[in-house]
């Protein structure tokens, strides 16, 4: 199997706690075949890409993304964009990362324990329950420099304000079709309540678990949570977990409220993802199940 020697080397910086973690994870672990140790982790090539441009910290990466247990049942997948940062202990994902190089697939196996409570400081999902470890899916789709991704930014900024009209049309048709009560914000998004929350509200740090539906102005759905049979958690305000108009949404929701939200193309997946054709406007249903 080929392999891929790990980028230049960064600076790590290991609080105690952390190494601790990882010494007791790296000590307790056994060799999985077919999959090589790096920095806490275990990884395999799956397919080598045709470019050989390296992901380095700082960079800007899409990347189509999935977690899954030992015996590869998914519980999330999808494309997200985001930085990539210095890894700061050893068993961090952003070691994935910078193992790869652009349209590389790779295969990962990290700790659980340091994922969830080090990265996202969130519980693990109940289908990892006791269980020490977890593997991660990943195609690398693009790698951008901050000056490559902030030119990409301005010319899709400069595009979507010429093709704003239309699209405001649309949603206006829409929102009448379905006969919300809803008015635009300023960044063009609907949202009416559909039940009151009466629980916590969202706040930045605060845990949020909710369960969503996404659609298409056509009716077609193309990504649901519930058939899933997993709620989506995460730390409201950390970067790339959420669209920004779902962001926008959720920080205005408290914990039992429900919600139909219809959010224009630039406030959601911009010039596409793997499931959502570019510039295209999307309609959530969203349920708030807890906050804490």
């Amino acid at each position: 199997m080929a392999k891929r020697p790990s980028c230049s080397p960064v600076r790590q910086v290991q609080p105690v706690f952390t190494a601790l973690l990882a010494a007791l994870w790296l000590s307790s672990c056994r060799p999985h075949n077919g999959y090589t140790l790096h920095e806490g982790i275990y990884y395999r090539l799956l397919e080598m890409g045709e470019s050989n441009r390296p992901c380095l910290a700082g960079d800007y990466i899409t990347a189509n993304i999935a977690y899954m247990t030992l015996h590869d049942s998914v519980f999330f997948s999808g494309v997200r964009k985001f930085r990539i940062s210095a890894p700061e202990f050893p068993g961090a994902i952003d070691h994935c990362f910078l193992l790869m190089k652009e349209k590389d697939s790779m295969q990962f196996i990290i700790p659980t324990g340091l994922f969830f409570g080090q990265t996202l400081k969130i519980p693990p999902p109940a289908c990892l329950k006791n269980r020490p470890e977890m593997k991660i899916a990943l195609r690398l789709l693009e790698v951008q420099t901050k000056a490559e991704y902030e030119k990409e930014k301005d010319v899709f900024l400069r595009w979507i304000k010429d093709f704003g009209e239309h699209e405001r049309s649309l949603l206006l048709e829409y929102v009448r079709k379905k006969k919300m009560d809803a008015t635009p914000s300023a960044s063009g998004i609907y949202y009416m309540v559909r039940q009151k929350g009466h629980g916590p509200a969202v706040g930045e740090g605060r845990t949020v678990t909710l369960h969503y539906e996404g659609y298409f102005l056509d009716g077609q759905k193309f990504d649901s949570t519930k058939e899933r049979g997993e709620p989506f958690r995460f730390i409201f305000g950390h970067e790339q977990q959420l669209i920004a108009g779902l962001e926008k949404v959720i920080s205005q929701m408290r914990a039992g409220e429900k919600g139909l939200a219809v959010i224009p193309s630039g406030e959601a997946f911009g010039n596409g993802s793997a499931a959502v054709p570019p510039f295209t406007p999307v309609v959530y249903e969203i349920e708030l199940t807890d906050v804490r």
